[in-house]
């Protein structure tokens, strides 16, 4: 009786394995053979679920992009204005191992998006959209008198998500001096300048 071989199950296994030898070695040691090792197949079976190595690496970004997604849902059930606002961008720093993991996996992929199209459609597609659920809660906020600021939301949004990639890196890079506490209290803390003042 032949092997009834689930395909989705497979190619879910590639992506793990390519997730973990990226997060474990970086992006570069991620060939299609290090890859196909991992998972305990042959090059051969690769080929059946992706089109080439850049395919297996647009699977894995999306698949991290996804589970990422997947837990702000959870945390941002019930929530709106600046306590989601709040709660998009603590959440997208790199405060436990789970998403310093995560942030080390995104900027492996920054360098490499830049000299592979579809890697660089992903992360502009997904970061708009995280671009806009900032706006989105920025403009709640505004409407509900949480914030207050003359500045166009649009430069708001973009200042935030600069804050929040140029101290994700600076925590990976040098965490002796962007400390935990440090990062979130800097996150905050620019929230607080938004914040409307009770007179």
């Amino acid at each position: 009786m032949p092997k009834i071989v689930n395909h989705e199950e497979r190619r879910d296994e590639v992506v793990a394995a390519a997730r973990r030898i990226i997060l474990r070695d970086g992006i570069e040691a991620a060939t299609t053979r290090a890859i196909a090792k991992e998972a305990g197949y042959s090059n051969g079976v690769l080929t059946h679920y992706f089109a080439d190595k850049d395919d297996i690496l647009v699977s894995a970004l999306e698949s991290s992009h996804r589970r990422i997604a997947d837990r702000l849902a959870r945390k941002l059930s019930g929530r709106g204005g600046l306590e989601a606002l709040q709660e998009v961008l603590v959440d997208n720093v790199p405060l436990d191992a789970e998403r310093a993991m995560e942030t080390g996996l995104e900027i492996g992929f920054w360098g490499r998006s830049l000299t592979s199209p579809d890697l660089l459609e992903v992360q502009r597609r997904e970061a708009a959209e995280l671009r806009y659920l900032v706006v989105s809660l920025l403009q709640s906020a505004a409407e509900a008198g949480q914030i207050r600021t003359d500045e166009d939301l649009d430069d708001v949004a973009e200042r935030l998500l600069a804050l929040v990639d140029g101290l994700s890196v600076h925590r990976l890079l040098y965490p002796s001096r962007i400390t935990e506490e440090r990062l979130e209290r800097l996150i905050l803390g620019e929230l607080d300048r938004l914040r409307t003042q009770i007179h």
